[in-house]
């Protein structure tokens, strides 16, 4: 099991003209699952796109650190090789290249421990896990994410994940067009992770339904771009109950 932790402090970000993150800080631990909740505009999104290295966003101030790698300083395919997963709010169709070949080339990103020790057949791991969370296996094969419904796309952004084991995963709003069985599926999937290899979670969500499955260890409610609130899973349940209001 990986053992690490995910630092984010004062990040400070936004867009050309427009600061969005004002200050965030937290820090997410292997093995942990950490809610983000909060209201349309709240800056949830952007926070997931600046961790990855998404292109046109500005970083001002603050840092992001994954067992002290620089992540800010590294293009986007470092930060996937230093073991950090995003599953996308909107998965984009990738018309010509199947889920096997995107996971193949993606191969470098695996822990160099479990190639020596397992030989990682890609193939073998994909199928074993389309099982577990209930992924049609013809869709395996086909252009990824091409004429997949959006909780099917979900389903395969999870899917991605099991194969390549990161050690962090932002999932933002994973939840989001997943009905009843697919986040029963998802959401277990990821919480097992986090015994089965110590993933560490950033789950952004606007929503309780996915912590009934997905549960968190700590939550963050954050709005106007700062983290105005920090607790337990009882957190999620007040927010759940009365609304962002009080968080303004």
């Amino acid at each position: 099991m990986s053992t690490g932790e995910l630092q984010i402090e004062g990040l400070r970000a936004g867009i050309p003209g427009r600061e969005i993150l004002r200050g965030v800080s937290l820090t997410v631990r292997s093995g942990e699952v950490h809610a983000v909740m909060g209201p349309n505009g709240s800056g949830k999104s952007t926070l997931a796109h600046v961790l990855m290295g998404r292109p046109g966003y500005e970083i001002l101030d603050g840092s992001v650190t994954l067992d002290g790698i620089d992540l800010l300083a590294l293009p986007t395919w470092q930060r996937a090789r230093a073991g950090l997963f995003l599953a996308m709010q909107h998965p984009i169709e990738v018309p010509g290249v199947s889920l096997v070949t995107s996971l193949t080339a993606a191969r470098p990103t695996i822990p160099a421990d479990e190639i020596a020790a397992d030989g990682v057949d890609i193939g073998e791991r994909l199928r074993a896990e389309a099982g577990r969370i209930g992924f049609d296996e013809r869709f395996l094969d086909r252009p990824l994410n091409v004429d997949l419904s959006g909780g099917e796309r979900k389903r395969n952004e999870t899917l991605q994940l099991g194969v390549l084991r990161p050690r962090f995963a932002i999932l933002d709003e994973i939840d989001s067009g997943l009905d009843i069985d697919a986040l029963g599926d998802v959401g277990s999937r990821v919480q097992e992770a986090t015994t089965e290899w110590g993933l560490g979670v950033l789950a952004i969500t606007h929503f309780r339904r996915l912590l009934d499955v997905l549960h968190p260890d700590v939550v963050h409610v954050l709005s106007d771009g700062r983290v105005v609130a920090t607790g337990e899973s009882e957190l999620a349940e007040i927010v759940d109950r009365t609304g962002y209001a009080a968080y303004g």
